[in-house]
């Protein structure tokens, strides 16, 4: 079955589906929707058979797929996983079809065509399948600029107020990002022996000063597609403005491509370079958990607040990566994983919030808990995942990433740690202020809010509370996965763990 191609499959597979959606009569959502959904079930099916069929034991590439593209560059069709890749495909395919699910009626009041809504979350569905594949240097530039137009479109024509200043602002961050990537893999394919495959690359030979500024080229693009402190401003006007379905693989999938990017690219291909440069990497991501926590607090837009939520995070996620062990690089994939989960669930029940009263403000609500109890629950547990209560899987890669950085920067992991109280006061002051205390009496006068959980809504959260449950108490099967990804990672940058200390007492 390794011979099987997987992951063409799998990137072209959505994309196939969202021609076909796109191009069904506008006079028939439903059956636009109908398709969506069934096609992605498909993808996630294929998923689910590709990740049985992986061994975590075996070489660190598998189901390589290479073919002719661009042969004057040297530009191949080159796919490839390894096990962070592979946890991120998974993700996107369980995510897809919930998402579908979850904006069943979202476009139904924008005027705009349904069919194409439901096309563009596939189209988006396989550039992010195709970026997280892609052993090409080229291809995976290609798929990450792609991107970036479905979810343009999704924000800009379907998304809430501000949703054309939000997705203007969006499409040109990551496109002056972009540009400095194009910068630096133009110099990679120059002087790295002219070739953009991802496996000989890794053996070049480069200068201090070169790789230094290939380094930044690069880190300056995934930094702002994360998004790190300071590049991070775009993601609350995005977040805000975007369909909640959009938002939750916005901010649970796509900008996972920024830290993504950083395993993948930089540490691997410019190992001295990334060593010099993460004092400064583990500042910024400190400064972005404490900061964005900070300003969670204070907002008063839900949608808003979840975004900066994802901020903190990924200080978080960065903090794991440049702290340079296995067990903060094997917590920070991880949190990829958890956090698009939780967050991803977050941003789906606050959408169902926001569709019952016509508001995000979390002003307009206020003990909305005694009118919808089942979905005020699910809010609250959501809330309790993102901020990494035991029991649920944010917290099993939140402790990797703090344990393993405090072996090797004792300082960094302390500031951090102060993050996770942060996190406790804005989850739980958004939950209290939205449905706990006395009923708001506007509530009363709008109908929708007196309709809780309906059933397809339930088949929606139903899925990613049992995984945040499941891998809050059992996370080895992933974990077997990502391991042997995030050593040979850390062998690349020729990072290695610190030896335990011994005491005189336990001589």
């Amino acid at each position: 079955m390794s011979d099987f191609p997987f992951l063409s499959i799998l990137t072209g597979a959505p994309l196939v589906g969202a021609l076909i959606v796109a191009f069904l009569p506008r006079a028939k959502p439903e059956l636009a929707k109908r398709v969506a959904f069934i096609w992605s079930l498909a993808v996630l099916v294929l998923a689910v058979v590709m990740w049985i069929a992986y061994d975590a034991g075996g070489d660190r590439f598998q189901f390589r797929e290479s073919y002719t593209w661009i042969p004057a560059w040297d530009a191949k069709f080159t796919f490839a996983v390894d096990g962070i890749a592979l946890v991120m495909l998974l993700l996107i395919a369980v995510l897809v079809p919930l998402v579908i699910l979850a904006s069943w009626h979202d476009a139904d009041a924008s005027r705009r065509s349904v069919p194409v809504y439901f096309a563009l979350l596939l189209a988006l569905e396989s550039t992010m399948i195709g970026v997280f594949a892609a052993a090409d240097v080229f291809l995976f530039y290609v798929f990450f600029e792609v991107m970036l137009v479905p979810m343009y479109f999704l924000i800009g024509s379907y998304g809430g107020q501000r949703r054309q200043y939000a997705a203007v602002k969006f499409f040109l961050y990551s496109l002056v990002g972009g540009l400095f990537m194009l910068a630096a893999v133009i110099g990679l394919w120059a002087l790295g022996g002219k070739t953009f495959d991802w496996q000989q690359l890794l053996s070049a030979d480069f200068s201090t000063g070169t790789e230094r500024w290939l380094f930044l080229g690069f880190f300056v693009a995934f930094a702002i597609k994360a998004p790190f402190f300071p590049f991070h401003t775009w993601l609350p006007d995005a977040g805000g403005a975007a369909p909640a379905g959009s938002a939750a693989l916005l901010v649970g999938v796509l900008d996972k491509v920024g830290t993504f990017g950083i395993l993948r690219y930089c540490l691997p291909l410019f190992p001295e370079a990334s060593t010099w440069f993460a004092p400064y990497a583990l500042a910024l991501a400190v400064i972005g958990i404490i900061y964005a926590a900070l300003l969670a607090v204070g907002q008063n837009d839900l949608k808003r607040l979840v975004s900066y939520t994802s901020i903190a995070h990924f200080g978080f996620i960065g903090v794991g990566i440049f702290a340079f062990t296995t067990q903060a690089g094997t917590g920070a994939v991880l949190y990829m994983l958890n956090h698009g989960l939780a967050t991803g669930l977050l941003f789906l029940v606050v959408g169902m919030f926001v569709a019952r009263r016509g508001s995000s403000l979390i002003s307009d609500f206020g003990g909305a808990g005694k009118l919808v109890p089942l979905l005020a629950g699910v809010l609250f547990f959501a809330g309790l995942a993102s901020l990494a209560l035991p029991g649920t899987a944010p917290f099993v890669s939140e402790f990797l990433v703090l344990i393993g950085t405090f072996t090797v920067n004792k300082t960094v992991a302390v500031i951090a740690t102060a993050g996770i109280i942060l996190a406790a006061a804005y989850v739980l002051w958004m939950v209290q202020r939205t449905t706990q205390g006395t009923l708001n009496p506007a509530l009363a006068t709008v109908d929708a809010m007196r309709r809780d959980l309906t059933v397809r809504e339930k088949v929606v959260v139903a899925p990613l509370i049992a995984l945040l449950l499941v891998l809050g108490f059992y996370p080895k099967p992933v974990t077997d996965v990502i391991n042997p990804a995030v050593q040979a990672t850390m062998q690349d940058v020729q990072k290695s763990d610190p030896a335990p200390a011994v005491t005189e007492a336990a001589k």
